[in-house]
């Protein structure tokens, strides 16, 4: 997506091998957060979503189908050809996502937050999970890894583990690509997450996706509304469960999706296939070309501290969240890359009177929309190993 006039410099974050210093925890005001949540739906970028947010730093464009009629292809290669396709440079609106719409009100939306990757689903969602990835594309297995196709990575739930706190996948496929994680007691399937926020037992970090049966992740082709629905009642659950005193909560989306962005990312590290762990993930094709970071997406910051009616333009991105979770809890960093990430400092003050909980049921309502002729094309989706 070809940088344009009202695109913002993203190019300020430093080098990712160049160690910024890690907030000192000694002396400081103790952390009233005690669960941090990461809920990571699918395949949008901050355009597409919140183009039209009063505020934020988005592009108008001809409104989207919903549910979309196609999955648009997102792999490494076709990122790099971005800028020539005009195909999808289209919007959601409000009245397509108007849950997400009154969260952004609320709490703070980052218009400056970029996913990590410039390709797809495993790579971002090992980034969201290791600070690291040892793919560029998605592997050949893609949702179900065989023994083979494990990986040896620093990972936040060991970390958290071995500093006596815990951890919980809901529904994330990424976990067992990871070696000590893949059978791991922490992982459950999706729905597991609501009974347990009602019940008011969270672990200290949950990861929580909205794949399954229904798909209710936003993937196209899905209807974005359903999805948006779902994630509106995760968040009821924990208040219901009387957590969100002590919660942060996350709402991000994987990757761009193949969806138009008008904000140009920065380049802080290039592709190298001696990285990868497998033949099979080396493209040594892509030598130099970017790896860091993917194109730019929505993250929705929400509760008690996050900073009410705020929009944050400092820059972050998917690694930026294991930052937080390190900082808030006074662990090591897993990579330079963490190490060297923003912690999501400018959404939160610690200091204000805590926000209400959301009241009410904004989303109640399910958009369907088809726009004239010509808007998107209706195509097959693809097979969800080619580009998930």
């Amino acid at each position: 997506m070809g940088g344009g006039e009202t695109g913002r410099p993203s190019d300020v974050h430093p080098p990712f091998n160049a160690r910024c210093p890690v907030p000192d925890q000694t002396g400081s005001m103790a952390s009233p957060i005690e669960h941090v949540v990461i809920i990571v739906k699918e395949n949008h970028t901050f355009d597409n979503y919140f183009g039209t947010f009063p505020g934020a730093n988005g592009a108008t464009l001809e409104r989207a189908q919903n549910p979309p009629p196609s999955d648009p292809d997102h792999k490494h290669q076709t990122w790099m050809n971005r800028a020539a396709d005009n195909t999808y440079r289209v919007q959601y609106t409000e009245d397509d996502i108007p849950g997400y719409f009154d969260l952004a009100r609320r709490f703070t939306l980052c218009d400056n937050y970029f996913s990590e990757v410039a390709g797809p689903s495993t790579p971002n969602h090992l980034m969201l999970i290791c600070a690291d990835s040892p793919v560029i594309n998605n592997p050949h297995h893609h949702y179900r890894p065989t023994p083979g196709d494990r990986f040896t990575l620093p990972s936040l739930p060991a970390a958290l583990e071995k500093a006596g706190l815990s951890w919980g996948n809901y529904g994330g496929y990424a976990f067992a690509y990871i070696d000590g994680l893949h059978t791991h007691g922490g992982n459950h399937g999706r729905d597991a997450f609501a009974t347990q926020a009602r019940a008011g037992k969270l672990p200290t970090v949950s990861w929580v996706y909205g794949d399954g049966k229904p798909d209710l992740s936003e993937h196209p082709t899905q209807n974005v509304t359903d999805g948006m629905n779902w994630t509106m009642e995760q968040i009821q659950a924990i208040v219901d469960g009387g957590l969100w005193d002590r919660a942060a909560i996350f709402i991000t989306w994987d990757d761009w999706g193949g969806w138009y962005d008008h904000v140009d990312p920065a380049v802080v590290e290039t592709w190298d296939h001696s990285h990868a762990q497998r033949p099979d993930d080396a493209f040594p094709e892509f030598d130099g070309q970017p790896f860091r970071y993917g194109s730019r997406v929505p993250c929705l910051v929400v509760g008690p501290y996050a900073k009410p009616g705020h929009v944050s333009s400092q820059l972050n991105s998917h690694v930026s969240l294991l930052k937080f979770c390190e900082t808030n809890f006074g662990l090591d960093s897993l990579t330079d890359r963490d190490a060297a990430a923003n912690g999501m400092t400018d959404c939160f003050d610690l200091t204000q009177p805590p926000n209400p909980a959301p009241t009410g049921r904004p989303s109640a309502r399910r958009s369907t929309h088809t726009p004239g002729a010509g808007s998107l094309p209706s195509r097959t989706r693809r097979p969800p190993t080619s580009s998930t």
